[in-house]
């Protein structure tokens, strides 16, 4: 009787998943690796490996198209992520919504806590829950703790829509979704955002599908 085949290394996983190459396939939501949680990245991969999965998380992002993506929403339960936003929005939406560019980083082993007690709620949609958005109520200003790809510090106080990005992201690897925070009677079709909640404030969906904003 042969031998039990031996379950393969996170490495060869990863190096699986990279060989095809080009965007990753996104995990969508009842997939258990995006209610896990995930590791603390502490080396294992090889630095010239984790670059690869880094810049094919940026590849997928971009394809997806969005603004961050977490290491769970490809499959791979370690935390990390990435973010990335160039903010191309109407002087309205950027001021009403705090949107401004935010260059490409890698957050490794992120975490965050509120700085201040201000909370914005604003339509938030999910790579991992395709065709819908709804209103989420986040911190306005968070301040986001861990390193980046090359152990480097980070410590940083995000406000705007990078703090929405942040959160979000940070979210995935704690194994939370958007739409465990969301307001319920706010789930909203895409269409039916375009063809009806395109405004820069969530304050008339809020009225008319009856639940209140912070």
């Amino acid at each position: 009787m042969a031998s039990p085949r031996p379950l393969a290394s996170l490495a060869d996983r990863i190096e699986e998943l990279l060989a095809p190459g080009g965007p990753l396939p996104v995990v969508a939501a009842g997939d258990p690796v995006l209610r896990s949680g995930t590791s603390r990245y502490e080396g294992q991969l090889e630095p010239a490996l984790l670059a690869r999965f880094v810049d094919a998380l940026r590849v997928t992002m971009h394809a997806a198209p969005g603004v961050g993506l977490a290491a769970p929403q490809v499959g791979v339960g370690l935390r990390i992520a990435v973010i990335e936003d160039p903010a191309p929005v109407p002087e309205e939406v950027r001021l009403a919504r705090g949107r401004v560019p935010q260059p490409f980083r890698v957050l490794v082993n992120p975490s965050y806590e509120p700085a201040g007690s201000a909370r914005a709620a604003f339509f938030e949609g999910c790579l991992s829950v395709p065709g819908y958005q709804a209103v989420v109520a986040r911190h306005a200003e968070v301040r986001l703790t861990g390193e980046d790809e090359h152990g480097r510090p980070l410590d940083e106080v995000f406000g705007g829509w990078p703090a929405r990005i942040v959160q979000h992201e940070t979210d995935h690897l704690d194994g939370l979704l958007y739409l465990d925070r969301a307001e319920p009677r706010s789930l909203c079709a895409n269409q039916t955002l375009l063809e009806r909640w395109t405004q820069p404030t969530a304050q008339e969906a809020a009225k008319a599908l009856g639940f209140e904003l912070p």
